[in-house]
């Protein structure tokens, strides 16, 4: 007899994790598909998560009690209005869980973060994609106008995951206006560090301003804590109260909270590698644009190739250089940033790129 499961699954796609490259003709291999920082932790972040390995045999503490303070103090709110989880798709995750029933739609700008329409149908809700505008934005007008009465969440990715495109802060502004107060607005900025555009939205002000909205950070991009699994969602108190509710207990570990604080008190030396990133990724897509291919301008820590039916074509020479991208079969593909010779490998490529296939694109 076979095992009971449950009806759907295979229906939802299981998330992809970046793939590792292999090396090719004796080069270095290089992974620029999962939107990791290259640079390793800080010396003091070791140090942190090397004493708190001594703590491994208890619990941590399920509030992260004394981060959810230092990040309260970073933004202006109150510790009760964090709320944390392993990565801020675990928030998101709960987010849903929160507030939506089975049966209610999530919204969402498609193509954004790849997780946003599995999450969505797991917790038993129904996704509800809106195509970008022709120039990759979010199309805030359509998603206002298609809000019905079970649209329960919005989630807003900014910069937008995969192709880094920003939204200003009038746009969203009136945008927020528009959703009826009873719909939540997730403002999604996992690569918030990296945007340096300045008439961007900025999530904490439309939190203070609006009720209905949230705003999701991650201390894994930046910070460069991937692998510690830490992020949070500033969130209404009513709100936060449940996100702790349906929240796995203990996802945040001792070593992940002490890893954050640490970060967190180095303010300086983020903000020089912010600043290596944001260099390297303007490098990066000048020199795409160069060599003619359709890179767009992007405010995270990575590139977008607009290569539609070309995007296998082009991931296979990426591939043959020992570089492993995210590809998205027949739209495009995102270039992480990573350190300085990788990112001259792909500027390598790219000039191959351009010889092979810039006049069939």
């Amino acid at each position: 007899m076979a095992i009971s499961q449950r009806s759907g699954l295979a229906d939802i796609p299981a998330y992809r994790q970046g793939s590792a490259a292999e090396a090719t003709s004796g080069l270095v291999p290089y992974k620029l598909s999962s939107n990791e920082n290259p640079y390793p932790p800080l010396p003091s972040v070791l140090a942190a998560v090397g004493a708190s390995a001594a703590d491994v045999n208890r619990y941590p503490d399920m509030a992260a009690a004394e981060l959810a303070q230092a990040v309260a103090a970073q933004w202006g709110v109150a510790a009760e209005n964090i709320c944390f989880g392993a990565g801020s798709v675990d928030v998101a995750s709960q987010l849903i869980h929160a507030v939506a029933n089975p049966g209610d739609q999530v919204m969402f700008a498609w193509r954004s973060f790849e997780a946003y329409p599995s999450l969505a149908t797991v917790a038993g809700a129904v996704p509800q994609p809106i195509p970008l505008t022709a120039d990759g934005g979010h199309d805030l007008t359509a998603m206002a106008a298609a809000i019905t009465p079970r649209t329960k969440l919005v989630f807003v990715c900014n910069p937008n995951n995969p192709n880094g495109a920003v939204l200003s802060a009038d746009a969203m502004d009136g945008f927020v206006r528009a959703v009826p107060d009873h719909v939540v607005v997730v403002i999604d900025e996992a690569y918030v560090q990296f945007n340096q555009n300045p008439g961007t939205a900025v999530g904490i002000d439309l939190f203070k301003k609006y009720p209905n909205v949230v705003v999701l950070h991650t201390f894994s991009k930046a910070y460069g804590l991937a692998g510690l699994r830490v992020g949070y969602a500033i969130a209404p108190i009513g709100l936060a109260e449940n996100l702790r509710k349906v929240a796995i207990p203990f996802t945040v570990t001792n070593m992940a909270q002490s890893a954050a604080l640490v970060s967190l008190r180095a303010p300086a030396e983020l903000a020089e590698r912010v600043r290596a990133v944001v260099s390297e990724r303007d490098r990066l897509y000048a020199g795409l644009a160069a060599a003619g291919l359709p890179v767009r301008p992007s405010e995270a820590n990575f590139v977008w190739l607009d290569c539609g039916s070309r995007t296998a074509a082009i991931a296979e020479q990426f591939e043959a250089n020992a570089l492993a991208v995210r590809v998205f079969p027949g739209e495009g593909i995102r270039i992480s940033v990573g350190e300085p010779e990788a990112n001259s490998r792909v500027l390598e490529t790219a000039a191959q790129l351009a010889a092979l296939l810039v006049p069939a694109l």
